[in-house]
């Protein structure tokens, strides 16, 4: 049977998103969603699942309230099950209340999933607590916008003014002269402070302070714009000591990362951790190889190897793909002794139930080399799962020890297309602080990307940070020049080079 659940997407921030509300997106069959909802939340649909959006923005409408109504109705009689997500809370100044009114005169089923609204949520990640004791002990939630075809405002001023200890106030950013010139005639002190909040928990908040006074005037210096929410009270000198989100290290920064987006996930959401503004803008593809013979071969001759060597996660899960599609588990490795280059793949590896012999002390092919010298490896077989592009330098190292290498490609990376019009509009609008490498690959297929000319002239302020040496020789080796180069050539040693780099 339909049914429709109305469903509040939190303030901005994907991670304040309820249990349920991410429940019921996934189960949707079509999923209406608002300007305010957080694109990351529409990854949890399905994906045979219809997207629709009816965002409204600064007046331009993709479509009126009526026309959502009857599109909500539309879909449900269809048979459908339907999320309308919607900015914070649906049943606060969401015309959630509205929807529902039009679903139960329709006769159709719905449920309401209550949302973090930006009421509370903008001024918390500010900094500032809408209620304290010694402060307040009255909030109130006020629209800076009323509907314009009542005669008159419905707003008790007088009491809002003298009344209440905290008022916080939606979509009132074109009417902020209004609401303090109001305020101010009905009785509220000129030296009240005052805060807006732009892009409340989201890395492009912003916050202005001021007092009634002079709140005008700083708004307009700044050029703060809708969408925003304005908190009056005396709660608000409490952001200079309670302030936490805007003092993260790499607040406001906007980092590119170029990952492939299947394994972008960690060094994204470390990035934003940080505070930093994440623009994913993948430029490899991680597919299986073109001929996939000598894998499976491999696979049917495991047991004449004494050896088996993973230099990346990608590695351990494509050869596990193959080795499970081929009937077998990690049994038919039992025999075998192993080595994994860095602890993502050695953990990778555990989580297939193998552990490591080999774990070098640093993260590329010839600390291997190096551990394998206190191993005998003359005469045995040893098998090598990695990219068909990887380098050369550990195959050719091993023969020369007397092994016998089996270089197999067990996957490899391909260029995504379509990507050269919105990285030439990134650079172009200066949208970029930093860009971040993760590979080799990712950088060569970066650098193809790149409008003619000398690479390094489209990248003039912005900064390049590099996962370990090898990327970095490639980048230079590709007319880039290397900001910083992380130490420890994982996802948290580059966070923590990046860090390193704005702060000290």
């Amino acid at each position: 049977m339909s049914k429709v659940y109305l469903v509040g997407a939190g303030p901005g921030d994907p991670g304040l998103i309820t249990v349920k509300g991410q429940t019921v997106i996934r189960e949707a069959d079509v999923v209406i969603y608002d300007y305010l909802a957080a694109k990351e939340l529409l990854d949890c649909a399905r994906p045979e699942a219809e997207l629709i959006y009816v965002g409204k923005k600064g007046g331009d409408h993709t479509l009126s309230q009526e026309g959502i109504n009857a599109l909500i109705v539309e879909k449900a009689r269809a048979g459908l099950t339907v999320t309308r997500l919607k900015g914070g809370d649906p049943f606060v100044f969401g015309r959630g209340g509205e929807e529902a009114e039009e679903l139960r005169a329709a006769g159709i089923d719905f449920e309401i999933v209550p949302g973090v609204t930006s009421a509370v949520a903008a001024p918390a990640y500010a900094g500032i607590p809408l209620t304290h004791r010694r402060h307040n002990t009255s909030v109130a939630f006020v629209t800076g916008h009323e509907d314009p075809t009542k005669e008159s405002s419905t707003i008790d001023w007088q009491a809002l003014a003298t009344g209440i200890g905290t008022l916080v106030f939606f979509m009132g950013v074109k009417n902020l002269p209004r609401i303090v010139a109001n305020l101010l005639t009905h009785g509220r002190p000129a030296d009240t402070p005052v805060a807006l909040v732009r892009w409340g928990t989201t890395t492009r908040q912003r916050t202005v302070t001021g007092i009634l006074a002079d709140i005008e005037e700083k708004v307009r210096a700044a050029g703060l714009k809708a969408p925003a929410i304005i908190v009056v009270g005396g709660v608000v000198s409490l952001r200079e000591s309670l302030g936490w989100f805007e003092q993260r290290p790499l607040f406001g920064k906007r980092i590119l990362v170029t990952r492939a987006r299947a394994q972008a996930s960690q060094l994204v959401t470390d990035l934003t951790g940080l505070g930093a503004h994440t623009v994913e803008l993948p430029t490899i593809r991680i597919v299986p190889p073109q001929d996939e013979a000598p894998l499976n071969q491999a696979i049917r001759e495991l047991k004449r190897f004494h050896w088996i060597v993973f230099t990346s996660v990608n590695g351990v899960k494509h050869f596990f793909q193959r080795l499970f599609a081929r009937g077998l588990d990690t049994r038919a490795l039992g025999h075998l002794q192993t080595a994994a280059i860095g602890p993502a793949t050695a953990a990778c590896l555990r989580e297939f139930g193998l552990a490591t012999d080999i774990l070098p002390e640093s993260y590329r092919a010839e600390a291997v080399v190096a551990a394998f010298k206190d191993q005998e490896v003359a005469g045995k077989e040893i098998l090598l799962p990695r990219a068909r592009e990887a380098r050369t330098i550990l195959p050719e190292e091993l023969t020369r020890m007397g092994a016998a290498v089996a270089d197999v490609a067990a996957y490899r990376t391909v260029p995504v297309p379509g990507q050269e019009d919105r990285l030439k509009q990134l650079l172009d609008t200066r949208a970029l602080d930093m860009v971040t490498f993760t590979s080799s690959s990712t950088v060569r297929n970066f650098v193809a990307l790149l409008p003619e000319g000398e690479p390094a002239k489209h990248l003039e302020g912005i900064r390049i940070a590099s996962i370990g040496p090898i990327t970095t020789e490639t980048a230079r080796e590709s007319g880039l020049s290397v900001d910083l180069t992380a130490d420890t050539y994982t996802i948290p040693g580059l966070c923590r080079a990046i860090v390193d780099h704005y702060t000290i």
